[in-house]
């Protein structure tokens, strides 16, 4: 049963996750392009930031490597909504006819500068940006969007696999896959279900809090891979980061009773005069009901972002001292890798953290919603 709860659980969260992070990415963050020119300046310098930021941010491609002017990437679909009588209607093709963002296709092109920059947007006959004709409704399937396809799907995998193994292993150790997998389903509900909510009340929440502690900490581990499945940054999206701060959120608001509520507009021990005749106090905690929520997003998503940028931070420190020399590049490059080890080391516990946090946080929200009435 418990695994049931879990998977429609995570079916749920998927379809809302697929849709947000296609649509935000897609007309809110800039979707880089794996171009080398992005990473150098017109001189031919290398520039950390546009390198450091094609790799954190979405794309409608997943890049591979770069050999010279020849990129391996896998092509993505691009699925577009255009609004203008020119090409009104659905479109939809590969990534591949932009060329890495070089080209215009049937119509449309991927800015590359500009307030535009890394937007899908109409041309116009000439190939520059059709001013009157509105933005495109971009609901792709992005590298974010593939790389949480990827995660659910090993999640689901992991799941039902260790769910058919309790079945044929009634009354046994674990083994296996499942010996992993259940010290940290024990540790979610006996260290942070159980105290934040009560012995009484934490089952209902139980299914949420796996669904959500399995999801960010796997996402954050495949993040840490450089290669295909990994490297994808969608624990440090912040579409992704939102919409499961609103999950919280939602549960919580809808799990709420009288007593919840007599505490927010008519708080016990607050002084009259914080309450009448400016309700001070009723307004402040108000806004912490929002700022709870908005606390879990920018908290998941500025962490994961911050640790990929070091890491890549110390990548670029060898083509820094490289460019000024080339001992200087070799010597720096033996010290930067090391840093990048380390750092890769801490990020290991950073991503079990992030997870622990975030489900502490959501459980400990989930407690407070239900006020026992002798605290009135």
């Amino acid at each position: 049963m418990l695994s049931k709860n879990i998977i429609a659980l995570i079916a749920g969260m998927i379809l809302f996750l697929v849709f947000h992070t296609s649509v935000y990415s897609g007309t809110e963050e800039e979707v880089a392009a794996p171009d080398s020119a992005a990473a150098k300046s017109e001189e031919g310098k290398f520039k950390p930031g546009p390198f450091i930021m094609e790799h954190i941010q979405d794309a409608h491609e997943w890049h591979i490597a770069q050999f010279g002017h020849t990129h391996i990437t896998i092509p993505l679909p691009v699925i577009l909504i255009s609004r203008s009588e020119k090409n009104k209607g659905l479109h939809i093709f590969m990534s591949s006819k932009f060329h890495h963002g070089e080209s215009v296709y049937n119509g449309f092109k991927i800015e590359r500068e500009g307030k535009l920059k890394g937007k899908i947007v109409e041309v116009t006959s000439d190939g520059k940006v059709d001013e009157a004709a509105p933005l495109p409704i971009d609901i792709s399937i992005t590298k974010n969007v593939l790389a949480l396809f990827i995660s659910v799907i090993l999640i689901l995998w992991i799941f039902i696999s260790v769910a058919n193994t309790y079945k044929k292993r009634v009354g046994k150790a674990p083994k296996g896959l499942q010996s992993w997998i259940e010290p940290l389903i024990i540790f979610v509900r006996d260290d942070i279900a159980k105290p934040s909510i009560g012995e009484h009340r934490y089952e209902k929440y139980l299914p949420f809090l796996l669904s959500v502690f399995f999801f960010i900490f796997i996402n954050n581990l495949l993040g840490l891979v450089p290669i295909f499945p990994g490297g994808a940054n969608l624990t440090g999206n912040i579409a992704v980061t939102m919409t499961l701060a609103l999950f919280t959120f939602f549960i919580t608001t809808f799990s709420t009773n009288k007593g919840y509520w007599i505490h927010i507009v008519n708080a016990p021990g607050v002084p009259w005069w914080l309450k009448i005749p400016l309700p001070l106090m009723p307004v402040v905690e108000l806004i912490g009901v929002i700022t709870k929520p908005f606390v879990l997003m920018i908290r998941l998503f500025a962490n994961i972002t911050a640790g990929h940028i070091i890491v890549l931070g110390f990548f670029c420190l060898i083509f820094i001292f490289g460019a000024m020399s080339i001992w200087a590049g070799y010597g720096f490059s033996v010290l930067s890798v090391s840093f990048t080890v380390f750092m890769g080391l801490l990020e290991l516990l950073v991503a079990f953290i992030q997870a622990y946090v975030f489900t502490l946080l959501s459980a400990l929200y989930f407690g407070m919603a239900q006020v026992e009435e002798h605290h009135h």
